[in-house]
């Protein structure tokens, strides 16, 4: 077949599915019942994206490209992008999350650092995210060194470490909150749930968190370990190293990048963690600060979600929440240029 041919047959499919489609529209404009209408709409968009496809030009492959990534484009669009950008329009404004009635510029974000249970979240779930980012990945390595063992029934322990991680973080946050409050008070008489100290029941959301994500950065770790080219090790114990050194000196610098990865989703993570908040202490018990009374657990997405909900300041609660956005990426992009500088030292 011809140029000529080819492109006479393109524009007809072009056309007959662009008369389907206009068909498919009058009926339902008109009412008319019936599967009819589904039928000539899938069918016209077919034919058109069959005919831009065979048609003769260097062009048509961007097009039917771009009609495919349109979908996924437009819902990224509508779900994120937009919200996130009058996000950042409401936090200038008095939005009560129906209506703006005024501009207030810099009001809210003025408001947002002089208040007391703000800065406090925000110290809290830093030191939060440095501890668990820590606990969460030595957990998560050491579980990976024991699973890549020669250990029998390695596969076994896989399964169950990863299995907590597979319990939605609001269910998991109530069982643990029970154990804390009646469990362990029962086992060990006399004593007082940890939940009820404002020092220990930030303790006991770390316990649970590293609980929880351990056996998913351990995953991670395991792919890592098992890239490590097997006639490396045996060269190492062929020269004598320890296992020490062969841990030290190898293995971890040849999975550097796995390093990165796993510090990046932990960061990320631990400064968003809400359910867990939530559901164990819901930022109690509270605890004097100054002259002020503050809940001494609440985590700065959880002081965020009490803002425009529980307060129902929606414009302070967006303004929070483009604060967290900007913090949370500028750390983030830190912690991963530092990495990634680290893998190239190592």
């Amino acid at each position: 077949m011809n140029t000529a041919a080819k492109k006479s047959l393109s524009l007809g499919m072009l056309v007959v599915g662009a008369v389907l489609m206009v068909a498919a529209l009058i009926l339902d404009f008109m009412g008319t019942k019936g599967a009819m209408r589904g039928y000539l709409l899938i069918a016209g968009a077919l034919l058109i994206i069959v005919g831009l496809l065979k048609l003769p030009n260097k062009k048509h492959t961007k097009i039917v490209n771009g009609l495919f990534l349109f979908p996924m484009v437009f819902t990224f669009g509508v779900t994120v992008m937009i919200p996130f950008i009058l996000g950042i329009i409401y936090s200038f404004t008095d939005w009560n999350g129906v209506s703006v009635t005024q501009f207030v510029g810099l009001e809210n974000y003025i408001t947002m650092f002089r208040q007391l249970d703000f800065v406090y979240s925000f110290i809290l779930t830093l030191l939060f995210t440095i501890v668990n980012i820590v606990s969460v990945n030595i957990a998560g390595f050491c579980l990976a060194l024991l699973c890549t063992s020669k250990i029998k029934g390695k596969n076994f322990f896989r399964a169950a470490y990863f299995l907590p991680n597979l319990i939605g973080g609001i269910v998991l946050g109530y069982v643990w909150q029970f154990i804390f409050n009646k469990v362990f008070t029962t086992v060990f008489v006399g004593s007082n749930s940890m939940l009820t100290d404002a020092n220990l029941a930030i303790l006991a959301i770390l316990f649970v968190n590293t609980w929880q994500y351990a056996g998913y950065i351990m995953m991670i770790y395991v792919t890592g370990l098992q890239s490590v080219p097997s006639d490396v090790l045996e060269a190492s114990n062929v020269d004598g190293a320890s296992p020490l050194t062969t841990l030290f000196k190898i293995k971890i610098p040849m999975i550097a990048n796995t390093f990165t990865v796993c510090i990046f989703l932990t960061l990320v993570n631990s400064f968003k963690l809400f359910d867990l908040n939530l559901s164990i202490t819901n930022g109690a018990p509270s605890r004097v600060l100054g002259d002020k009374i503050i809940q001494s657990t609440e985590f700065l997405a959880l002081n965020i979600y009490k803002t425009a909900i529980g307060k129902n300041d929606y414009a302070l609660g967006q303004t929070k929440a483009v604060v967290f956005f900007v913090i949370l990426a500028i750390v983030s992009l830190t912690q991963v240029s530092i990495s990634k500088k680290k893998e190239v030292e190592l």
